[in-house]
């Protein structure tokens, strides 16, 4: 693998403050980022990302690589929990396994957005219709990992113990959902003049917002790695290993489909992320008997620093060799 590009992603200055995030937490240091302004960052971001992803769709129009990249993403958002779900049974009970699965079977929008700014800054180009995908692929894990509750479940009366319609209403009307969907339609509805109109708001301080929501994260991080001596080997060695299993799984699909190398990274980091916002959110309501420390601590002080220092470029290695 091509040192240079681990490089190229470790010292940008979105990856270095989470690194100092991490390590104000480390030296106790008192550093901290007020708790609205972490929730209004990642508002921000999934409007900015989701309003030029619409835009962008509006440029390119719906073509066979559209539809086949969009049909590629739901598949995976539903196969993976299915398989994880069942690689986890092996050492976990029925209602950690499921809820991890959902989270792994799910995405992050930031490891996405940090993605995109790798690509942006060795110069490699990607369609602004992946953003659909990421819309379409956080849902669909919330649905499947209930069912394997309610499948699996031994005793017949623990189906009653959620509503679906509320189960239903927290996978596609959460907050993160309704926004990245909402800014899209805006972004396609508006079009070019309005992308002109937003570009100092949506481009313009973009990187700033991330770098600040990145610190936040490291922060977050940080505090939660005490929490890995309750998770055993097994869900360490699984959140380091998975997103590698299902970014290899996303390449050979994006090979088949003829996605360019810029949309092959970003579907394949779809792949590998899990979400550590909107499905454990869904997770605590619905599975109450998951252990929240499980799933929210192997997503987020894992697999989420895995993928953004190591994960991408490796993707992105991987990609380079097939698409030669």
């Amino acid at each position: 693998m091509d040192i240079s590009l681990v490089m190229s992603n470790i010292l940008s200055p979105a990856v270095l403050s989470f690194f100092l995030g991490m390590l104000a937490v480390t030296l106790k240091s008192d550093l901290e980022i007020p708790q609205p302004l972490p929730k209004l960052f990642s508002l921000y971001l999934l409007f900015a990302i989701g309003f030029k992803g619409g835009a962008e769709l509006v440029k390119s129009g719906i073509n066979s690589e559209v539809l086949f990249t969009l049909l590629a993403a739901i598949f995976m958002a539903c196969a993976v929990p299915v398989y994880t779900f069942f690689i986890l049974r092996l050492q976990l009970d029925l209602y950690n396994a499921a809820a991890i699965a959902a989270t792994y079977g799910s995405i992050s929008a930031v490891t996405f957005i940090t993605a995109g700014s790798f690509l942006n800054e060795i110069g490699i180009e990607f369609s602004g219709y992946m953003v659909a995908a990421l819309a379409l692929m956080e849902s669909p894990a919330i649905i499947i990992g209930l069912l394997l509750v309610k499948i699996f479940a031994q005793d017949d009366k623990e189906d009653g113990d959620f509503s679906w319609s509320e189960v239903l209403r927290d996978a596609f009307l959460n907050s993160s959902v309704f926004l990245l969907v909402g800014s899209l339609v805006i972004g396609i509805v508006s079009g070019e003049k309005g992308w002109k109109m937003e570009e100092p708001f949506t481009q313009g301080i973009f990187y700033g917002v991330l770098t600040f929501f990145l610190l936040d994260m490291g922060l977050v991080a940080a505090g939660r790695i005490k929490d890995l001596t309750k998770t055993g080997p097994f869900l360490i060695t699984f959140s380091i290993l998975i997103p590698i299993v299902n970014a290899t799984i996303g390449i050979l699909l994006a090979k088949l489909i003829g996605m360019s190398q810029g949309n092959a990274l970003l579907f394949s980091v779809l792949c590998a992320s899990a979400s550590y916002i909107a499905v454990p959110a869904a997770m605590r309501l619905t599975v109450p008997e998951a252990n929240p420390s499980l799933y929210i601590t192997a997503a987020l002080a894992l697999t989420f620093p895995f993928n953004i220092i190591v994960g991408i470029p490796l993707y992105l290695y991987g990609i380079s060799i097939l698409w030669r």
